[in-house]
């Protein structure tokens, strides 16, 4: 079972405005609804490629309550905790001008409602995969991600970590399964900027060492690098227009994790997963299976052995 945890759910709402009028009357065009949050995308993802996924983390309130029936509506099991006050509404304004996002804060989390999801992850064996993704709120501890990662990955369980800065660099000396951080990421954890592919290199290498046994390292257009102790390895992306960059990364993790559960072939779990990212990233909304299945043939896989290796597949 694959089991996504989100801190911090939200409705996603996503309002188009043709042309904004600032201190005066708007009407929207077009609005949607969606349940929000890292891990909520990775496993909306993962249940349109057919992966069995629980989803787990906080709500609250009649927002709390849509996040929930929307996933059981779309097939997916839940395992919320109920917390005090409303889950969080994200405000995604789209205008001819651009787009803005207003963030809710979300609810306060207390100590004993940390502990029941610290309960039912301890409960996950070896075999189990869990997907922690996403920012940790200020109300929670700063180390979270990486207490359970050090609990449960040395049990057997696949722990997956999405996240950026202190959150994720805690994790790494735990052997989590998979850490996926953009280039920008894993520029801000080693304190220097990254522009290529062989600037790349080095780091992702260095992370193996330091505890990761899989990175995915994505550069947006440019494809994305993965590191394992198989081997580095360099994917092209499919070509397309980019509509929507939300979700990409989460669904990048999906496509990934997909493949492997029911195959263990490291090859095509990136290659799945690299076309799940580009799917949702040339869509108004997350991929759908078919998306991700027209795209896969165009993602192209080639082996780094040396740095001049690098370059056009």
């Amino acid at each position: 079972m694959i089991y996504t945890v989100t801190l911090n759910p939200s409705i996603d709402l996503v309002v188009n405005v043709p042309s904004f009028q600032l201190n005066g009357l708007n009407r929207m065009q077009k609005e949607q609804k969606f349940p929000g949050g890292k891990g909520i995308n990775v496993s909306r993802v993962l249940s349109r490629l057919g992966a069995e996924t629980t989803a787990l983390g906080f709500i609250g309130g009649f927002t709390g309550a849509f996040i929930r029936d929307t996933l059981h509506e779309e097939g997916i099991g839940t395992d919320f905790i109920r917390v005090d006050g409303d889950s969080r509404i994200n405000i995604k304004l789209k205008t001819e001008d651009g787009e803005t996002e207003i963030n809710g804060q979300g609810p306060s989390i207390s100590e004993e409602q940390i502990a029941l999801l610290r309960e039912k992850l301890n409960a996950l064996a070896e075999g189990d995969v869990l997907v922690l993704a996403g920012s940790i709120p200020r109300s929670l501890p700063a180390g979270l991600y990486e207490d359970l990662t050090g609990i449960l990955s040395p049990r057997g369980v696949k722990v997956v970590v999405d996240a950026s800065g202190e959150a994720l660099g805690k994790v790494i000396a735990h052997r989590p399964f998979l850490i996926k951080p953009n280039h920008h990421e894993l520029g801000e954890l080693f304190g220097v900027t990254l522009t290529n592919a062989m600037e790349i290199l080095p780091y992702g290498h260095q992370l193996l060492e330091q505890g990761a046994r899989h990175v995915i390292v994505s550069m947006a257009g440019a494809g994305a690098l993965l590191f394992a102790e198989e081997g580095t390895y360099q994917a092209t992306v499919p070509q397309g227009k980019v509509i929507n960059s939300v979700g990409a990364g989460d669904s990048l993790v999906a496509g990934f994790l997909s493949t492997y559960v029911r195959t263990g072939d490291l090859l095509e779990s990136f290659r799945c997963g690299i076309a799940a990212g580009s799917a949702t990233a040339f869509s108004s909304d997350l991929c759908t299976k078919n998306q991700v299945e027209q795209l896969l043939p165009q993602v192209k896989i080639k082996p780094v052995v040396h740095p001049i290796d690098l370059g056009a597949i």
